[in-house]
Formats: structure tokens, C-alpha cells, sequence
């Protein structure tokens, strides 16, 4: 996913949920409805955490620094993360404790009832902007893959967010719409405090789900299969290269990769010409897949029953041939 994409998402996002937050809040103040309440507190959460993937954005470019030798890429996971936490705890937990008031002490929608009718439907409308924008940019990079293998697998962040955020509040919208709905028809609050109650809900499953899969990326995530096959293809494409002797990728950020690979090499093979194969074998990483941007490949002889990579992971750190 490109940078720009998810910005343009980004933006698209918080400039609807900006104007629906006002609106629900003028709403929720002529009617007092715990739906309009809880969805301009959505809309005002929403709203920060589009701001927040902004600013991780802007602070991932940073260069890098003694410090931080691999630079700051990862900072838009650490932002894409803090927003789950913003979700779960303003959003979620904030509509479920108004959920509860409201059904404890019901109070039917007595003025202004249009008003909550007309706001929700327009905010309806001004979501599905956000969201089409947001769709119309993951398709850019989705290609074949589904969209919950596309939530899952994504580098970037950004994308995935917005899309969970602007599909919770679509399926928000119509919770309150139900809850106001049904306290018009019946004249009973305790529809608005149960609609409070699904906002507030659905709310903490897509904090979970961002949490869960933003906490991967901090973690660190290898190279998805294709790329880990165009790079696997790519070394071996050339001479002087026997084998692969075992192989590490790690996304250092969205669109930075660092791959550290043992090549197994002929044993009369003069330095010259390893040096010569090893630059050979970095280019054609690097034209196979372009964000493999750090590389450090180390060349070995293999001795067949020698120890499994998983116990030869030093291997790479301990005597690396950088050759970015």
C-alpha cells in the first residue's frame, strides 16, 4: 500500500466524521438520546485516531539516527495501536456506561424528535463517502485477497484501520438509528439505551480486532509469501550461489524490509568473485522486490547435518556481510 493512498483514506475519514460529530452533538443536545451520545463520542474518537494515524504517518518519515540505525517506520504501527486503545476506552466503554444509565433510568425522546432521524440518515450518507474512499484505495493493493486476509496480512496500517472504523461506524449509524427508531414507535428509552448498548459492543469487538493485529506488527512480521518467494527466486537466480541456507525477512515498516540470508557458495570460490556474486545477488533482490531496502547476506559453505537454522539464527548477526 502506498503512503499516499492511505492518506487520501485518511483524510476522506476525518473530514466526515468532523462534521457528523457536530451535527450528533447538536443532536444529541435537542433530544438527549444516549444513541446521539454515544455516536458523537464515536464520531469525536474516530476523529482522534484519524489525526493520530496522521501524525505516526509524518513521524515515520523521520531519518534515521545513531539510535535508531533502521529509522522510525515503525511508528505507524505504535500510532495504528495506541488507536485501538482510544477505541476501546472513549468508544466502546464510554457507550456501554451510557448504555447502562440509559436502560436504568429510561427517558423517551419528548422534543425534536425529527432531529436524530434526519442526522443519522445524513451521517449515513457522509460514512459511505468515507468508506467507498476507503474501499477504493484498498482495492489499489488488494488485489485477489479477501478482505479479512486483507485486514490480517496488511503492512500498512492505515487502510485496515480506517476500513474497520468507517464499517463500525456504518453498522453504528444504524444500531442508533434502530434504538431512536424504536423509542419514537414505542414511546420507550430503553430501545435508545439498547441501541447505546450494540454501538458500545460493536465498538469493543473492533478495538479487539485492531489491537490483536497492530500488536503483530510490533512485534515484527516476516515478508508475505510472495514476496518471500520473489526474494528466495531472486537469489538463486544467479551464479556462484549453491543454495539458501536458511532465511530471515522483518518488516522494519510498511514499506521497509530487511532481509538477512546465508548463501551456501562453491568452496574454491575466490573473495573477488563472492564479493562480485553477493552484489549481484542484493541487486536482484532489490529488483524483485523494491522495499527489501536493508539486506545482509552472508556467505557459508553447507555441511549437510549441520544445525538447523532455527539454532544457526546468530549466524546472520554474528559475522554479517552488510551490503546496503
Amino acid at each position: 500500500m502506498s503512503a499516499e493512498g492511505g492518506t487520501k483514506a485518511i483524510l476522506a475519514a476525518l473530514t466526515a466524521n468532523l462534521g457528523i460529530a457536530a451535527t450528533k452533538f447538536v443532536a444529541w443536545l435537542l433530544t438527549s438520546s444516549s444513541s446521539m451520545l454515544a455516536e458523537s463520542i464515536h464520531s469525536v474518537a474516530d476523529s482522534g485516531n484519524q489525526l493520530l494515524l496522521l501524525v505516526g504517518g509524518k513521524r515515520s518519515r523521520r531519518q534515521a539516527t545513531p539510535e535508531h540505525p533502521f529509522g522510525f517506520g515503525r511508528e505507524r504501527y505504535i500510532y495504528a495501536f495506541i488507536v485501538s486503545i482510544v477505541l476501546f476506552t472513549l468508544g466502546g466503554l464510554f457507550a456501554l456506561y451510557e448504555a447502562w444509565h440509559k436502560i436504568s433510568e429510561p427517558h423517551p425522546i419528548e422534543s425534536w424528535q425529527w432531529v436524530p432521524i434526519v442526522v443519522l440518515v445524513v451521517a449515513i450518507g457522509l460514512e459511505t463517502y468515507s468508506f467507498i474512499t476507503a474501499i477504493r484505495e484498498s482495492n489499489r493493493t488488494r488485489g485477489n485477497t479477501s478482505w479479512v486476509d486483507y485486514v490480517r496480512r496488511a503492512k500498512a496500517p492505515e487502510l485496515p484501520v480506517v476500513l474497520l472504523e468507517d464499517s463500525g461506524a456504518l453498522l453504528g449509524l444504524v444500531f442508533a438509528l434502530f434504538g431512536v427508531a424504536m423509542t419514537l414507535i414505542t414511546g420507550n428509552g430503553v430501545w435508545d439505551g439498547i441501541g447505546t448498548a450494540m454501538i458500545g459492543l460493536l465498538l469493543v469487538a473492533i478495538a479487539a480486532i485492531l489491537a490483536i493485529e497492530t500488536k503483530s506488527l510490533l512485534i515484527g512480521e516476516g515478508a508475505n509469501p510472495e514476496a518471500t518467494r520473489k526474494i528466495e527466486q531472486a537469489v538463486l537466480a544467479g551464479e556462484g550461489v549453491e543454495r539458501i541456507i536458511h532465511m530471515k525477512t522483518l518488516h522494519l515498516g510498511p514499506e521497509e524490509l530487511l532481509v538477512a540470508v546465508k548463501i551456501a557458495v562453491p568452496r574454491a570460490e575466490r573473495a573477488e568473485e563472492l564479493a562480485r556474486h553477493i552484489d549481484e545477488t542484493e541487486e536482484r533482490i532489490r529488483e524483485a522486490v523494491p522495499i527489501a531496502r536493508i539486506i545482509y547476506i552472508e556467505p557459508d559453505i553447507y555441511r549437510p547435518g549441520a544445525a538447523a537454522p532455527a539454532t544457526d539464527a546468530t549466524a546472520v548477526s554474528s559475522a554479517p556481510s552488510p551490503t546496503a
